[in-house]
């Protein structure tokens, strides 16, 4: 992976766990992480829990994050939550476009921009998912499927805002399939990214700077190739995520 970029392992718990078991997975992170200077660590636990898991990750380098946000700050949005509302519980990241928010629930790509831009407003960090589904892979339309999702997500991004955004690449056929792209394959979409990156900030600086994970069926046994690749700086890690036996050998991977 890129030697000046921190290593991210994300844990995306997905419609998933419990309070105890959420809170307990919390304090076990936290007595194994110790001072999280050589790697960033950040779980994003169902919005319920949210509050409860802050208590617990507090005074620890655990970053806390949402799964999802609406990018107006108040209004008659039933079900949603605001940015300032995430504020409010000591949440300072959130998820934005995850496939499944996108295939599941209809999420458009162009409010995607929009959400980034509400994250950046309150001082969230994001973390901007793109990702091609098997059918689009297939017909030879990968770089126009997430060259799309990229412009929607940077449409109102300034240029020294940009390394405040990590983004995810999540081929859709491989989450929670079983299915991984293998580590050359990741490596040859995190590489298409960051050349995409150079040439919207032509600086050079913000695709040195900012950081790509890759999500899709990550497990202790990949996740050491997975972050040999020189382009691949974080892992997205879904079902492996929801237990300490299983997420703490990805978080505590060799370099």
């Amino acid at each position: 992976m890129g030697g000046t970029r921190k290593p991210y392992i994300a844990a995306n718990w997905k419609m998933n766990l419990d309070r105890t078991r959420a809170m307990d997975l919390v304090k076990t992170l936290k007595a194994r992480i110790g001072d999280g200077d050589d790697r960033e660590v950040a779980v994003f636990p169902p919005a319920l829990y949210l509050a409860d898991v802050a208590a617990v990750a507090q005074g620890s380098p655990v970053g806390l994050g949402a799964q999802n946000l609406h990018w107006e700050e108040e209004g008659a949005f039933t079900g949603e939550i605001s940015a300032p509302m995430l504020r409010d519980i000591s949440v300072d990241r959130v998820l934005i476009g995850h496939s499944e928010r996108r295939r599941i629930f209809f999420e458009k790509n162009e409010w995607m921009g929009r959400k980034v831009r509400a994250a950046l407003d309150h001082d969230l960090l994001p973390i901007l998912c793109v990702g091609e589904t098997l059918e689009e892979r297939r017909a030879g339309d990968l770089e126009a499927v997430i060259h799309g999702q990229l412009e929607a997500g940077f449409d109102w991004v300034r240029e020294e805002e940009a390394p405040r955004i990590t983004l995810a690449y999540e081929p859709v056929w491989a989450i929670g399939t079983g299915e991984t792209a293998t580590p050359s394959q990741a490596n040859e979409v995190h590489a298409l990214i960051r050349a995409w990156l150079a040439v919207k900030f032509p600086g050079g600086e913000v695709a040195a700077s900012l950081r790509i994970l890759y999500g899709g069926s990550v497990k202790p046994d990949n996740a050491g190739a997975l972050m040999a690749q020189p382009e691949i700086d974080g892992l997205l890690v879904g079902g492996a995520s929801l237990k300490a036996e299983t997420f703490l050998p990805i978080v505590e991977f060799d370099r």
